[in-house]
């Protein structure tokens, strides 16, 4: 599942064709993905300018005339393609290639000025929705939201808030959506490992007796912030030739602390640790046993 720093690369590569153009036509080639596509979606979208192409938690979302917004979530394999004049470049950096077969093109949009994005997705675990843009908030994918990572509304007071009490894992209370919106399984094993914390703790351990920050969370948030920062910064965490529409390929994948290192020497100056692969609520956890406790 592509997360935010892939999500948001895809936005930024998506951005100079789409925001300010005009739907010319829109093909829409099967009439659902994960779940049905809006009626009459291609009459819907024809003629309709995208005003701004933005980002919450994992979902993009275009902001269209007429007080309505395209909400687009990539699933597990969903990918686009950006055509302009000869040149064909697929915006992200993932952990897993995209497909390019024409078979799974199942959204194409005819953008003018001459541009075509086509949307591809073999799983169709994707979406496409349309709601109102002045009811995002409201819309049952959005409410109860988490804040953003690299928000101003993230702070180690609110998470000890959120997870004062709780025995879940830190892990999983960090994949948690209504905690934190858009941090997914790489970026929270990354993140853990940079504030020095065992994935095994309970989330509790954020929250003191008076439900106020412990050391801990105030660990905890700038590394969230830092990991996820960087790795929007190297555009995504591609492990195979997967480029970018400039052509560079996502490096963060080369900065890696302990995603996919299992059996790696801890790059913690001064451990003697090696990473560590467990199961955590069906997902692999990488981590340091020694100096994350």
């Amino acid at each position: 599942m592509p997360e935010l720093p892939e999500v948001e690369t895809v936005r930024r590569g998506l951005a100079p064709v789409m925001e300010g153009a005009v739907v010319e036509r829109l093909e829409v080639r099967r009439a659902n993905l994960r779940w049905p596509l809006p009626e009459h979606f291609a009459e819907r979208m024809k003629g309709r300018r995208i005003l701004r192409l933005r980002r919450r938690a994992k979902y993009l979302l275009a902001d269209l005339e007429r007080d309505e917004t395209l909400i687009t979530h990539l699933g597990m394999s969903g990918s686009f393609r950006v055509l302009l004049g000869n040149e064909e470049t697929s915006p992200g950096e993932f952990m897993y290639p995209r497909s390019v077969a024409s078979s799974h093109d199942h959204v194409v949009f005819h953008m003018q000025p001459r541009a075509t994005v086509t949307f591809n997705d073999p799983r169709r675990f994707g979406a496409m929705l349309l709601g109102d843009t002045a009811r995002l908030d409201d819309h049952p994918l959005f409410k109860g939201l988490g804040p953003e990572p690299l928000g101003d509304k993230l702070s180690a007071g609110l998470l000890a808030q959120a997870c004062a009490g709780r025995k879940t894992s830190l892990k999983a209370a960090l994949l948690d959506q209504r905690i934190v919106a858009g941090l997914g399984n790489i970026y929270v094993s990354e993140a853990l490992h940079l504030a020095h914390l065992s994935p095994k703790k309970a989330a509790g351990v954020l929250s003191d007796r008076k439900g106020g920050p412990t050391d801990a969370a105030k660990r905890l948030v700038p590394a969230i912030k830092k990991v996820i920062a960087a790795a929007i910064e190297a555009g995504g965490s591609s492990l195979r030739d997967h480029r970018k529409t400039d052509g560079d390929l996502g490096m963060f994948q080369h900065r890696f602390r302990v995603y996919d290192r299992e059996g790696v020497k801890c790059p913690t100056r001064g451990c003697k640790g090696k990473i560590r692969a467990i199961v955590q609520n069906a997902r692999t956890t990488y981590y340091c046993p020694v100096c994350q406790r």
